[in-house]
């Protein structure tokens, strides 16, 4: 079961407050805070949207580019060793090693 929402790429973070008795989301890869909630599935995906509609507005009154949640550009730092497998294995499968870890980094992100 996921526990995302997405919207105008953005995604979010849901979680049950049993507590309040309400669904809690958070917009993920910003610095902003963009928070929402709701009671039930319907309230929180609207309040969702309304909260990224909102921050947009903003952004655009201020004159300020809203921050992009990722570039799409990865650092990775690993041992020499994996470095080596790594460029093997995308080698083996015809790619190039951005292509290849782009596939492995997007399956793993999908079995989540």
């Amino acid at each position: 079961m996921k526990n995302t929402l997405s919207y105008k790429g953005f995604t979010s973070r849901v979680e049950f407050d049993a507590d309040d008795n309400i669904f809690v989301g958070r917009v993920l890869g910003v610095r902003d805070i963009i928070g929402f909630h709701g009671e039930t599935v319907s309230e929180l995906t609207t309040d969702f949207h309304n909260a990224i509609d909102h921050y947009l507005n903003v952004c655009r009154e201020r004159g300020e580019t809203p921050q992009k949640p990722y570039s799409g550009n990865l650092m990775l730092r690993v041992p020499q060793e994996v470095h080596a497998a790594v460029a093997m294995a995308a080698e083996a499968h015809g790619k190039s090693l951005n292509q290849w870890a782009a596939n492995v980094l997007k399956e793993a992100a999908d079995a989540r």
